[in-house]
């Protein structure tokens, strides 16, 4: 498809340390003939400190679906647009897919600005195996989404990285610890970037403890290392599911547990579960 129009820029802001907002930014943000976000309030302090002087549009999860045909009328009439969120990379947990997905179905040539990012900041930092790594952003509060998500964590071979509201990190992390990860390396990052950054290193099982008497203040990510899968043969899984059953689990638990205890296949969890 022939690029056309304006650019859709998609520009990363500090998290924390202003001194992370790179050349690149500034200029490509003073060029632009606005610039989208979440909340204006907060990102015209951004643009008064590094003296950019254009203007700025609402743009979020409230007001996207009906703004974003206008959006792209204006990148296609040959302006161009800067996306940023209230801080880090856009749509990483924010808004902003549906915009940059409808300007490229309509041809507009869409732009990274590469820069903060507290999910890799935060990897970076975490002293885990993080070759590969599976981001889950904000989990459901409740209900069946919630718990697909947790089980999804719990038997994850690879690291699994999460973004927590302060107030909800003892919480979820007891959850993931009845779940069977207990055990696992985890990392709790604090407040990246920032003043009071911190790093906090353990079990699953220990920072839920912790943080179940000392609530956490700040922006929250959690890193969980993965299992280690082990060889069990399907004899040894059907007596594993026979005891579950026999403690009145649904055939549902018993499928997560050999999935998450064992390394039983999904599949094979599921048949055996069903028995």
């Amino acid at each position: 498809m022939t690029e056309k129009g304006g650019t859709l820029y998609v520009v990363s802001t500090p998290i924390g340390n202003m001194g992370d907002f790179s050349f690149r930014a500034v200029e490509t943000m003073r060029a632009v003939s606005a610039v989208l976000a979440e909340d204006t309030r907060h990102t015209r302090h951004l643009l008064d400190r590094y003296e950019i002087d254009v203007p700025l549009v609402a743009y979020h999860e409230h007001n996207e679906a009906k703004a974003t045909p206008a959006l792209v009328a204006r990148l296609l009439a040959g302006e161009s647009l800067a996306l940023v969120s209230d801080a880090g990379t856009p749509l990483l947990s924010d808004p902003g897919a549906r915009l940059v997905r409808a300007a490229a179905d309509a041809g507009v040539r869409v732009s990274p600005i590469p820069g903060a990012s507290a999910l890799l900041a935060a990897l970076v930092a975490s002293g885990l195996d993080v070759d590969r790594f599976t981001f889950i952003g904000f989990l459901a509060r409740k209900g069946a989404d919630r718990r697909a998500a947790l089980d999804e964590i719990v038997a994850s071979t690879h690291v699994v990285v999460l973004y927590e509201a302060p107030n909800r990190v003892a919480d979820t992390l007891a959850e993931l610890a009845e779940a069977g990860a207990g055990e696992r390396a985890t990392v709790v990052a604090r407040e990246l970037t920032k003043q009071y950054e911190e790093l906090r290193r353990g079990t699953l099982a220990e920072l839920a403890a912790y943080y179940g008497n000392t609530p956490p203040r700040g922006e929250v990510v959690i890193l969980i290392a993965g299992r280690i899968p082990r060889a069990t043969s399907e004899d040894e899984l059907r007596a594993r599911a026979n005891e579950l059953r026999a403690e009145g689990r649904s055939a549902r638990d018993v499928a997560s547990v050999l999935s998450a205890e064992l390394g039983a296949p999904r599949n094979l969890a599921y048949r055996l579960a069903h028995e």
